[in-house]
């Protein structure tokens, strides 16, 4: 190729740059001019937009980044942080009118980021300022808009009841919108179900920028957010939750083996019984390595058993006794304490740590690194074999980077049948595996991510099938995207059926029939079917 004709392609490359930048920037204008026509005065836009030449737009976008993995050629033209729900309605109307895609964040703890990053031109809708708690303890139900985290939402229940509780996640960071929309997990699972199980109402904007309650949304949409993902079919600014009846103590303990302790024989007794023990009981398992107590510069495997009891100690060492004797459980292993405080306990923090940390939305905020993480749905019991494979992987990685979690199944969780919400890991399941790797520095990316993926394949002859199946909440894009959110069923239906399995098609009928043009979408949103 001749200098001239390098010269010509560089020249025209440059114009299509400055050409998708400036359209890109008149998009950022004209949305911005839209909104404030739409909503309010220039003095209060000031407080609630961040764009790139405000000085806080880094610091409110970094607060968003935890998972240095997560990287895009584009960062959003603006960051918007609604204060009421007609702000939302009209950032809607200026996105659909000048083209600018919307993702949309309570929480941020999506492990691809997908609330955040886009590979298009976007606004981000924060719904940071829309965090009310409403408690009702007389009829035991709650609303709670989006943007609140699980530590606030038990922080407020809690201040109201000692009695009364909601099922989700240990995290008190993690948003209520996401959350609670990918299905929900938590501690309390077996004994109460998912919190999506526990949700009685909701209000959703749709692209046409109505405002929707369980009644005037109707029974499909109503169903579809309950476990399959509320951003692919509206921006949800509430929930109505029903509030569980707890006594006033619970029981918790953390009790860690060694492989040098019997850990791989309890491992595997454990996956005999944890889904069959007493439904108040939940015997989550996280499995990690690191340098052994008992044979100095060797590594070994731990396995800490972290657990809650929905009732006291006695109740709790009889039922052990009776299910899982070979744990040696003693009573002084085990704390009684209210649920709260229970909270507290799982999130890591120690007993002498005040309530108040659960109001404090920023407690990750300086635990920045590199991160990866994958599911799997366990249905027949993994082999001794099976197990001293997985303590082999442990050694091609670094030292305390990784952990396994298998968290138990059964109880409530099999009450429910396979299509009565889009969250569809019911009985069958014995247990779910979460698998997680962390790093610091760039450059481990590619070694570290090799690794989860290789454990990941080796799994493959212990886990569900056909479909191989995954939890919603913990995203993974290795299972396949839309091309950057566009429509396309046949590359949807390939992660759809993994976290949705049967469910997926009747969640296309109701996107096809709520947003048929892809208003709401990212990389693993469910496509309406192509006209």
């Amino acid at each position: 190729m001749t200098t001239f004709n390098k010269l010509k392609i560089f020249l025209f490359l440059s114009i299509c740059l400055s050409s998708s930048w400036f359209t890109s920037a008149n998009m950022h204008d004209d949305f911005l001019e839209c909104l404030s026509h739409k909503t309010m005065n220039s003095n209060s836009m000031s407080q609630i937009i961040y764009t790139p030449k405000n000085s806080s737009y880094s610091t409110i976008l970094k607060s968003f980044e935890s998972n240095l993995r997560i990287t895009s050629d584009f960062k959003p033209s603006i960051i918007f942080t609604p204060i009421d729900e007609s702000q939302i309605q009209a950032a809607i109307h200026c996105s659909k009118k000048h083209g600018l895609q919307i993702r949309i964040r309570s929480g941020g703890h999506d492990y691809e980021g997908l609330s955040y990053i886009s590979e298009t031109p976007f606004v981000i809708i924060d719904l940071r300022n829309l965090r009310s708690i409403s408690i009702d303890t007389e009829n035991k139900t709650a609303w709670i808009q989006a943007g609140a985290t699980l530590g606030e939402v038990y922080y407020r229940i809690a201040e109201k009841s000692k009695t009364l509780a909601f099922v989700a996640g240990v995290c008190p960071t993690v948003g209520v919108g996401g959350h609670f929309s990918g299905g929900g997990y938590g501690m309390m699972s077996r004994k109460f179900g998912t919190a999506a199980d526990n949700i009685i109402d909701a209000k959703l904007i749709d692209a046409n920028g109505r405002i929707l309650d369980k009644k005037s949304m109707g029974e499909d949409l109503f169903w579809a957010i309950r476990g399959g993902g509320g951003t692919t079919f509206g921006i949800i600014i509430s929930w109505k939750v029903k509030l569980l009846d707890i006594p006033e103590k619970v029981t918790v303990f953390n009790v860690t083996r060694t492989l040098e302790e019997n850990a791989t024989q309890l491992v595997y007794k454990w996956q005999h019984i944890a889904d069959k023990v007493d439904d108040n009981l939940l015997l989550r398992l996280f499995l990690s390595s690191s340098e052994s107590p008992f044979r100095r510069g060797q590594r070994t495997v731990h396995a800490s058993f972290t657990t809650m009891f929905v009732g006291g100690v006695d109740e709790l060492l009889h039922e052990m006794q009776k299910s899982f004797p070979e744990l040696g459980l003693a009573k002084e292993d085990c704390i009684e304490m209210s649920w709260i405080e229970s909270i507290l306990f799982f999130a890591g923090f120690p007993r002498s740590t005040s309530l108040d940390v659960l109001l404090n939305r920023n407690i990750t905020t300086n635990q920045r690194g590199y991160f990866k993480g994958k599911s799997d749905y366990v249905q027949q019991l993994i082999s001794i074999n099976g197990l001293k494979g997985i303590w082999k992987l442990f050694n091609h990685v670094d030292e305390n980077s990784a952990e396994l979690q298998f968290s138990p199944y059964g109880g409530k969780l099999n009450d429910f049948i396979e299509s009565e919400t889009p969250f569809p890991h019911r009985a069958g399941n014995i247990f779910m595996i979460h698998y997680g790797v962390g790093w610091e520095k760039m450059e481990s990316s590619k070694k570290h991510i090799a690794w989860i993926r290789n454990l990941y394949r080796y799994m493959a002859r212990y886990v569900s099938k056909s479909p191989r199946a995954a939890y919603f909440n913990y995203r993974d894009l290795d299972l396949g995207v839309n091309n950057k959110g566009n429509t396309s069923y046949a590359q949807a239906r390939i992660w759809g059926a993994k976290y949705f399995k049967n469910n997926f098609d009747r969640l296309v009928q109701v996107k096809t029939k709520v947003d048929p043009t892809n208003f709401f979408r990212n990389e693993q949103s469910i496509p309406p079917i192509s006209s």
